[in-house]
This record gives structure tokens, sequence and C-alpha cells, in this order.
């Protein structure tokens, strides 16, 4: 075991800390930017991936590149680095050259970065096979870390972008406190509309905290290790959008009865009736408060949702926000002082 242990083990090179002092590298506030120096601290994250011997790995952030090596380290055979910051890609480039072949440097966004490009179809696997080895590993400036969990949760249900190889794993940091509400349960106060989109779609789980004073500079929040492993079929069987959709509007009002933030799901005009139909339709207790909800209540509602919707398609498209943002332009028109008669009534939307 212990020469399989020191296999992969990368060539002397400066420490991270020795590499961010040669280049004067420093973390950006305006970017959410944390460094983590502790080798044993990337270490371990890059465990709870599992098994990366032979596996290509998508690194996103890789800043100084501390997690890059443990990820080389683990026996890892492609690794690509996506980094934003030039200022971090002389140093990622002194690491490529003591593991050659193995890690490419990618200088862009991670949020429009083609992930479906990244790596060699003949890896794929079926859906329902086991997971490619493939995975996402990173730790994400705080900045980013919900709109690109949300974007990969919608890759996932697509089954596109780093989902097209298969069911690809994800190991990742956040903030303490969005890791407890990815992982909440029904009933758990953290609970919340990242809660349900993640758990209908994948089995998510909270490895381990690193407390804040691990990270230089070190922020004010402790930090979260998640991974995700996509399931094999969704909990909810309907459209990623649709399923956003009411799951945005049921947690608006998150101390409130489940059903008023369903009921702006329909224009005014027919708030009550559809409401009504929807909730019984799924046969949902319209008094449970939205963190109370669990997945199968939630499937009920959206199916509920979607027959309707059938009917009616262009609730699709109906936005409460925007009927309210509506009648307040119509009502300014119509004030006494400046609206000549004959003025035109609020636009109806259609029930």
């Amino acid at each position: 075991m212990a020469a399989s242990k020191t296999l992969f083990r990368l060539p002397p090179m400066p420490t991270v800390g020795e590499l961010i002092k040669l280049y004067k590298l420093r973390a950006e506030k305006q970017l959410s930017q944390n460094f983590l120096l502790d080798m044993k601290l990337t270490d371990k994250i890059v465990r709870q991936a599992g098994s990366l011997r032979d596996a290509h790995v998508c690194e996103v952030g890789p800043g100084p590149g501390g997690l890059t090596r443990s990820i080389l380290n683990s026996g890892a055979k492609d690794v690509i680095v996506v980094e934003k910051d030039s200022r971090f890609i002389p140093g990622l480039k002194l690491l490529s050259e003591v593991a050659p072949g193995r890690l490419r440097i990618v200088h862009g966004d991670i949020l429009t970065y083609r992930m479906d490009r990244a790596f060699p179809l003949n890896i794929s696997k079926q859906w329902v096979e086991d997971p490619p080895n493939i995975h996402i590993i990173g730790n994400l400036p705080f900045s980013v870390s919900t709109p690109l969990i949300i974007k990969w949760l919608e890759n996932m249900a697509n089954r596109t972008g780093p989902f097209i190889y298969g069911r690809t794993q994800l190991t990742l940091t956040f903030q303490k406190e969005v890791a407890e509400r990815l992982t909440a349960s029904t009933g758990n106060k953290q609970r919340n509309r990242l809660s349900v989109m993640a758990q209908y779609l994948s089995t998510v789980r909270n490895r381990f905290t690193i407390p804040g004073c691990a990270f230089v500079p070190k922020p004010k929040v402790d930090v979260g290790v998640v991974h995700f492993t996509p399931l094999v079929q969704p909990q909810i069987q309907q459209p990623f959008k649709m399923v956003e959709k009411v799951v945005r509007n049921i947690f608006q009002f998150r101390r409130k009865h489940c059903y008023k933030g369903i009921e702006n799901l329909f224009p005014e005009a027919c708030r009550v009736e559809l409401t009504k139909e929807m909730m019984q339709k799924a046969d949902v207790d319209p008094t449970l408060r939205p963190p109370e909800l669990t997945i199968p209540n939630i499937r009920a509602l959206v199916d509920a949702y979607a027959h309707i919707c059938n009917h009616e398609p262009s609730f699709l498209n109906y936005e409460f926000r925007e009927e309210l943002r509506l009648k307040h332009i119509t009502r300014k028109r119509n004030m006494p002082m400046d609206t000549p008669t004959g003025t035109p009534p609020s636009p109806q939307q259609p029930c």
C-alpha cells in the first residue's frame, strides 16, 4: 500500500505559499478568492470524490494550485483546470511542467466554458450505468458557487454539459450555510429552493466542514465540502424550468402556508380558483409550510401545474411580478392630472 500512495507524487517544487510570494499573488476580495494552503485539507477534499486513479478531472478555479497538486497526487490521468484570473496562469504552467501530459490549463470563465468538449466521448457511460471516471472538483469562490450549481443542476436534468458523459460526480466547496441548505431534509429550517432542486436530481452529501481560519485570507464563514452523484431517475419527471418555477414560487414565502406562493403561478383573475384546483389535484395540505413539503409533495404539485398548463399553455410564461409591473404602469397612466378619457384598461392575463 505504501508504494501505491507514493506512486503519483509530484517531484519537489516550491510550496503553494512560496509560489504566492514568488508571483506576488494576493486574493481579490471582489472575486471572493480565499486560498487553501494546507495540503492535508486539500488531500481530504480530493478523497471525498473517491478514487481518482486514471480519472479525468475538471477543477474549477484552481488559483495558486493547492487543490490541483492533491488531484495530481491522487493519480488522476487527465486534469483540466479552468482559471479566470490571469495572475495564476504562470504558477499553473510551472505545475504542468512537473506533470507532463497530465495537466491542461484553460484561461477562461467556468460559467461559459464548454464542459461537453473537455473530455473524449469514448470514456462516457450510459446514464443507467455507474458514473464515468470523470469528476468535477473545485474550491469555488463564494460569488459564483450558487449560480454555478444551478447551471450544473439544469445540465444534469437535461444530460448536457459535463453530464453528456453520464452521471458525472461533483465535489465542491460552498459557504457552510449554503452546504447546509443543499443537504437540508424536510422540516429543517435551512430547507429552501436549492435543497429541493439539488435533491430531486442527485444524492447530495455534506462531507465535512473546513474552518474559515484554514483559508488565506480568512473568510467570515466556515466552508462545507459537498458531494453530488446524479440519480439514475430524477424524482420529478417534468422539465427543469417548470420544476424551478414552481419551487421558486413555493419558497418565496417560506414562513407562510405553501398555497400563498402557489397562488402567484396564476393571473389574479383566476388565482384563487386555479390554486384550489392545483392543491386538490396534488392532494397536498395547503397549510403546510414550504420547508415541510417532501419531494413527493412537490412532485405532485409540479405534475398538477403541468396538467393545468396543458389546458392553458400561456400560464407557462406567466410571471406575477410582470403583472404587478404592468398594473403599476397602468395606474400611473390613469392618474387624473395627466390621463385623457378613454385610457385602455390594465392588460388582462388569460384564464
